[in-house]
């Protein structure tokens, strides 16, 4: 098959099964300028499903690390209302949403990350009426990834340029299905095991699971109403989509006030144009009250200061270490992939779905089921192949989950 073949695949099944596009409705695509060729192809795609409208909102990473070098302070505490206003119009409308990620790992590296935690802020509280769109599931969203040059030479240092994204461009194919004879059937098939799994989970109904590793012995109690999720999703007007492309989790909300221990990230987290590694989170009573990190401490600091949502847990996700992401031995230093290669948490916001009937629930509602909300929601993994879960019941009793790094269920 050839790249143009796999490029045009790549693109159909963003459409097809990853927002799922329906007739009448528009696709509304939030993209980096380097993947033009591919939002090209998105839009063919679309139309020819059906679509009314492809509208996109290109965006220059480079133009926005000169704001970062080069705008006043007071820059970074003002957000465009009529970008925030767009995107809540076009959910109100119905549309479907593709963001696609590629941004070069190290992009604000020397930047004072007071601009870039202010930045992140500012976005977050503007845009806080379209993140519950999202995470409610009242729309069919879904993301994926394409290649930059910066990105490209970040996952092998080895190449450079052309070289580079050409090697990426092969992982992500092979992430994503398209080596498959036939991408959208095999992705069907996967989501079908992955089902498997989030029916065993909700049957289990464990009260708390508990985290043992390397670095890690970490307790999450779940809420009394929660329900186990996997990588398809189903919007409030019954469209079934697929929301992160690749994806390999089952997942669920945490307990807001409910975590206690000590967690070891085990993967580089991007965030925001700056790597964070090699970082350690204590928590006690749901807080993270202690952390460290080897690289990007401060800007780890930054995040946790975003809100008082953010030094708590949202989600609980369950990767095997075994996965056919994980089993590439890449370190994508991009979090849509290496979250989908470990066990990962997120800081910050939790999904309303994660509970019974939390689609239909204000915020106010939601935390008063447990749930934490945030402006935030920012992935970071922390399975290994050494990683032990265990359920635990009500009763105390416990019940294998995960036994090095692998499905003990």
């Amino acid at each position: 098959m050839s790249f143009q073949e796999k490029l045009e695949n790549y693109a159909d099944l963003a459409v097809r099964v990853g927002v799922n596009i329906q007739e009448g409705q528009t696709l509304y695509v939030r993209t980096p300028m380097h993947a033009a060729p591919y939002v090209r192809e998105v839009a063919k795609k679309a139309y020819a499903a059906g679509a009314k409208h492809v509208r996109v909102e290109w965006n220059d990473e480079e133009l926005a690390k000169i704001k970062y070098e080069m705008a006043p302070d007071e820059a970074f505490s003002e957000f465009p209302e009529w970008q925030a206003n767009v995107l809540v119009k076009e959910a109100e409308n119905g549309a479907a949403f593709l963001s696609i990620s590629g941004s070069d790992p190290d992009l604000l590296k020397n930047i004072d990350p007071e601009r870039i935690a202010t930045a992140n802020k500012t976005s977050g509280a503007a845009n806080s009426t379209f993140r519950r769109y999202i995470q409610s599931d009242k729309v069919s969203w879904s993301i994926v990834a394409v290649p930059s040059e910066k990105w490209a030479e970040k996952v092998f240092p080895e190449a450079k340029g052309e070289e580079a994204i050409n090697l990426l461009w092969d992982a992500i194919f092979a992430a994503t299905r398209m080596d498959e004879s036939d991408p959208i059937a095999a992705w069907k098939e996967h989501l079908a095991t992955l089902d498997e799994k989030m029916t065993l989970l909700n049957e289990k109904h464990f009260h708390a699971l508990h985290y043992t590793a390397e670095g890690t012995d970490l307790t999450i109690e779940l809420p009394e109403t929660h329900i186990w999720a996997s990588g398809g999703s189903t919007s409030k007007d019954g469209i079934d989509f697929v929301a992160n492309m690749p994806t390999e989790e089952v997942f669920s909300a945490a307990k807001k006030d409910g975590v206690n221990g000590t967690v070891t990230s085990t993967k580089p987290l991007n965030y925001g144009g700056t790597l964070i590694t090699d970082f350690t989170l204590t928590f006690k009573d749901g807080k993270v009250v202690d952390f460290s990190a080897k690289e990007g401490e401060e800007t780890l600091k930054r995040l946790l200061d975003t809100d008082e949502g953010a030094r708590s847990i949202g989600e609980v996700a369950l990767v095997p270490h075994q996965s056919p992401i994980s089993d590439t031995n890449i370190i994508f230093f991009n979090t849509l992939f290496d979250e989908n290669a470990s066990n990962h948490l997120a800081l910050g916001s939790a999904y309303a779905f994660n509970i019974e009937g939390g689609k239909d629930m204000s915020p106010e509602e939601l935390e008063e089921k447990g749930l934490n909300q945030s402006i935030t929601h920012v992935d970071f993994m922390m399975g290994s192949a050494d990683m032990n879960i265990d359920g635990i019941h009500k009763d105390g009793s416990k019940e294998p989950v995960f036994r090095n790094g692998g499905w003990a269920l």
